[in-house]
């Protein structure tokens, strides 16, 4: 495993200990509202907010908060936000892409430039990284639903590009373009994916010893700790002892 999978597992499992639940239940909720504010409140009908319940389900998060997030965006309630995306790089070079929503653009500017400098890294102008890394859609399925080879015949035959299949899973990527038809065709074989949305995908990874993979790590949760911070990317890859160390 390399990459964003790699680093994302880390960070999931850290989260189960460190994350303050009420901040990643805002970011989940904030998620929800903007995603029913641009698509139809119907999960059903809407990709994006159908991915972002999902999200909040796999974290636990109440269903009177999710209904309550909904509520707001047909409501015209709660705040206007606007997306933003930042780049810039970590120690060791490494590149980043993080994904903001925010009500305020020069507050949220000012806090992710603050999270870089203070980490070591630096913030770049937009589409100083993001050539390294492709924007795709990801499907992934819990273990038991399927085989391997009966998951990645499914995935061709549905349009997708690749699929990884190990012990935690399989995880199905595909063209952005072609993400509504793939999930579509491959919940219907399967059954509701445990977690599906676009993300950006490092094209390669760059390997970094472990000391760079420390400072690194602290990078990236400096940067999610940031209230309007939503989605982080990488494009490092870490050794198996500093995976290891840091799951611990």
């Amino acid at each position: 495993m390399a990459g964003h999978s790699q680093f994302k597992n880390i960070m999931h499992r850290k989260g189960r200990v460190d994350a303050v639940r009420s901040k990643l239940f805002s970011k989940l909720a904030r998620e929800i509202t903007v995603a029913a504010k641009l698509g139809t409140p119907d999960p059903a009908m809407n990709p994006r907010l159908r991915a972002a319940v999902l999200a909040a389900r796999a974290e636990n998060m109440p269903k009177d908060n999710i209904e309550r997030a909904i509520k707001k965006a047909t409501g015209g309630e709660g705040e206007n936000y606007e997306e933003i995306r930042y780049e810039g790089y970590g120690p060791g070079g490494a590149a980043l892409i993080v994904e903001a929503q925010t009500d305020n653009r020069n507050r949220t500017a000012s806090d992710v430039r603050s999270a870089f400098t203070k980490s070591g890294g630096s913030l770049a102008e937009t589409g100083a990284v993001a050539f390294m890394f492709d924007r795709v859609g990801v499907i992934a399925f819990a273990p038991d639903v399927a085989d391997a080879d009966t998951m990645l015949e499914a995935a061709i035959e549905a349009g997708a590009d690749d699929v990884r299949s190990d012990a935690d899973g399989h995880e199905v990527t595909c063209a952005q373009d072609a993400y509504g038809e793939v999930s579509k065709a491959l919940e219907a074989r399967f059954g509701e994916p445990r977690r599906t949305g676009l993300i950006w995908k490092a094209q390669n990874t760059v390997d970094v010893d472990d000391e760079t993979g420390e400072k690194l790590i602290r990078l990236v949760e400096v940067i999610e700790d940031q209230d309007d911070v939503q989605n982080v990317y990488v494009n490092f890859a870490l050794s198996e002892a500093l995976m290891e160390k840091m799951s611990a």
